[in-house]
């Protein structure tokens, strides 16, 4: 058995990144996903480490984009699997560092999408950093007083991390029109906030 699992995995091993994908998503290869892993482990390790600054959480985010795989893989038509895989792995990394970064004083992120279109942090600068539960309190509040189309594109894009391939799948509208509704809203969630906390600014 263990000879027949070598085999297999060297028969594997031989295959284009191509034929593995076709492979694993019609099921007929177990082994296709631990092959492409073993093919480019030190691409999304060092992907990683370019972006996290640290051994530990980059080994993590690794493990983390491989099992993404299982899923997105199944999702997407992959032409050139390493250029696709770098973009996903650079994507997961910058929605972990704008993660944090939202958590401690909500500064501007850049979150680079699979179309190479860069998209700003979603409140920058409109609170201090001893106000993280004020802005948890009202930032639902700010949401829902955007129109149907901008908040769906909105909570999607960034509250569940959607890209705009995947909102645009989600909702229906044209990438074109998920950009705008994601811009427009955003601008709308800035004006309201700043209005909000100028009247707080008024009564305190």
């Amino acid at each position: 058995m263990l000879w027949i699992k070598r085999k297999t995995q060297s028969a594997s091993s031989e295959k284009s990144d191509a034929e593995l994908i076709h492979e694993f998503k019609s099921g007929k290869n177990a082994q296709a996903l631990g092959v492409l892993f073993e093919r480019y482990v030190h691409l999304v390790c060092g992907v990683c480490m370019k972006y996290l600054k640290d051994k530990e959480e980059s080994r993590d985010a690794t493990m983390q984009i491989f099992e993404k795989l299982r899923t997105d893989l199944q999702k997407h038509e992959v032409e050139k699997f390493s250029y696709w895989l770098h973009t996903v792995s650079k994507n997961y990394c910058l929605m972990q560092l704008r993660s944090r970064d939202a958590m401690k004083n909500y500064d501007d992120a850049l979150l680079v999408t699979e179309d190479g279109v860069m998209e700003e942090g979603l409140m920058p600068g409109l609170f201090e950093e001893n106000s993280s539960e004020h802005f948890l309190e009202i930032l639902p509040h700010a949401i829902q007083n955007l129109n149907a189309e901008q908040r769906a594109c909105i909570e999607l894009f960034y509250l569940k991390e959607k890209c705009y391939e995947e909102v645009s799948e989600i909702t229906g509208y044209t990438m074109k029109q998920v950009k705008s509704y994601i811009q427009n809203g955003k601008r709308n969630l800035k004006i309201y906030l700043a209005n909000h906390l100028r009247q707080n600014e008024k009564f305190n």
